[in-house]
Parts: structure tokens; C-alpha cells; sequence
């Protein structure tokens, strides 16, 4: 997989700790269209972040490992700005627990956005969370991580630094 695709065998060197977890993709694929909710129920749509790498996490206030991880989350946008991190609580998620997740775990950067039915999860092939997905400037998937990870971690950057230089 990785041989047709040279810059992935770069960033795959990078993979240490979590990021052994990542799994880079030979070639970038389509995501679906989805309409996500802010808190205020205003649309949003993944396409607002075409022209960026985006790192798209899936999450929901019920699940622990997203607890512990969702501070590297923030921890990464502050560092690395040039990134869109996009966390989406996916199913029921009533929007003040969202707040209150987010006020527990010290999140204040990040938006609050909702896949309320979990379309995009579905449409996507999310079946347990944490599940984060790296979008390239295309709006395209190019690698994907099941599970919590360390997005802030010297390994995390150098991967994530690593696919933006290689665009």
C-alpha cells in the first residue's frame, strides 16, 4: 500500500507511540457530504475547511478514551494552527453536556459541532469512538486512527507536519 504512494512511506517512518495506530491510506478517498450542527443548531458543512488539513475526530460525551484524549486535541490546534481540528459529537449529545464535557476537559478553542443522527459516522464506516480521520486540502481522507491517541505528542506533530509539507 504504502509503495505507490512515497510520501506516506515517509510520514510512516515518523510513527511512533499512538501513531503506530494511524493508518495512511496508498490513496486519498472521497467523504460524503454532511450537514453538521454548532450549538445553536446553525449548518456547517466539511467542505468550510477545504484548502486546510483537517484533522476530523468523532466523539461523544459517554465515552471515556474520547475524555482523556480530547485535551491533546486542543493542545494540537494551539500548536499547530495551520490545521483545521474538527471534533464532531456524533449520536445523542445533547448540546449541554457538550458544554460541560468541554468545561471538564479544559477545551475552550475547539468548535462544538454535532452529527446529531450520525450520518457522517455512518457514511464514513465509524463504528466505535474515537475515530479520527486526517482530510487533506482536498477535503479527502488520507489516513485514519481508531482509537485514543496523544495528538499532541512530538510524533503526532512530526506525522501531521510531515503530510502538510508533503502536499
Amino acid at each position: 500500500m504504502l509503495g505507490a504512494n512515497p510520501a506516506a512511506a515517509d510520514v510512516s517512518a515518523l510513527r511512533e507511540g499512538d501513531m503506530k495506530k494511524l493508518m495512511l491510506l496508498g490513496e486519498p478517498v472521497a467523504v460524503p457530504e454532511a450537514v453538521l450542527l454548532d450549538a445553536e443548531d446553525g449548518e456547517h458543512a466539511l467542505a468550510d475547511y477545504k484548502g486546510k488539513w483537517v484533522v476530523l475526530n468523532f466523539w461523544a460525551t459517554w465515552c471515556a478514551p474520547c475524555r482523556r484524549e480530547m485535551p491533546s486535541l486542543e493542545r494540537l490546534q494551539a500548536a499547530m494552527p495551520e490545521l483545521a481540528v474538527v471534533p464532531v459529537a456524533t449520536g445523542r449529545n445533547a448540546v449541554e453536556g457538550i458544554r460541560r464535557f468541554f468545561d471538564e476537559a479544559g477545551v475552550k478553542a475547539l468548535p462544538i459541532l454535532r452529527d446529531p443522527q450520525s450520518k457522517l459516522a455512518h457514511a464514513m464506516g465509524v463504528m466505535g469512538l474515537p475515530v479520527t480521520v486526517i482530510l487533506n486540502p482536498e477535503g479527502q481522507e488520507v489516513a485514519r486512527l481508531i482509537g485514543d491517541a496523544d495528538w499532541d505528542s512530538d510524533s503526532a506533530k512530526a506525522v501531521l507536519g510531515a503530510l502538510v509539507a508533503g502536499q
